[in-house]
């Protein structure tokens, strides 16, 4: 069976700002926006803030009572897209971005009856904001941390922000849209779509 451009997907956004909610967040923004490019192409799902459930370190599906990463990673599980939204600190990835990668790295031990990890048939994106540069390096650093636990990646699979060097405008004070960022963020929406529809139907083969 050919996928088409109405087979369903689910996608589920975490988004790794380090402010709880209800406090306005630029990266719950952008992700939200690319949530609604997303929906654009007949995808469904919903946002998880990580700041707001006790994600505890660790590398391990489970780290005890009271983690609610096993929660947060059924959601994934029962996703075709995961987007990680991250703000740039100092020049990286939130140290909640990295703790979702180091959560993620457990998938390595986990696998199908063919012998493929669970990742291998879900597509990743990544939105990036920050006021200093370094969205590249950023996104960079989650896309060879997602493609390390089996997540695919699809062209141009990043949407980014960044203000002017040691100004303090958030993109959420932003009166509208930069363009570049809306067309960004449209074009990974329709890559991401069009890559987990045809994964869905013409998965990975078996590893050896």
């Amino acid at each position: 069976m050919e996928p088409t451009d109405t087979t369903p997907l689910r996608a589920v956004a975490l988004v790794c700002t380090l402010s709880p909610s209800p406090a306005p967040s630029s990266s719950q923004l952008l992700a939200e926006q690319t949530m609604a490019a997303l929906s654009e192409h007949g995808v469904t799902g919903k946002t998880i803030r990580i700041a707001d459930h006790d994600v505890r370190p660790g590398v391990q599906i489970d780290m005890g009572e009271g983690d609610a990463w096993p929660g947060i990673r059924d959601t994934v599980m029962g996703a075709d897209i995961l987007v990680l939204a991250t703000p740039i600190w100092l020049g990286h990835p939130s140290s909640i971005a990295q703790r979702v990668l180091e959560r993620l790295d457990a998938e390595l031990s986990e696998t199908d009856d063919e012998g493929r990890l669970l990742t291998f048939g879900k597509v990743a994106a990544v939105c990036v904001v920050g006021n200093e540069d370094g969205a590249h390096k950023v996104s960079a650093d989650l896309f060879q941390g997602l493609n390390d636990v089996g997540f695919t990646l699809a062209a141009n699979a990043v949407t980014y922000w960044v203000g002017e060097a040691m100004q303090g405008t958030d993109y959420q004070d932003l009166d509208k849209v930069p363009e570049a960022t809306a067309r960004a963020t449209r074009t990974l929406a329709a890559n991401t779509a069009h890559l987990a529809r045809r994964l869905k139907y013409a998965p990975y083969p078996p590893s050896s």
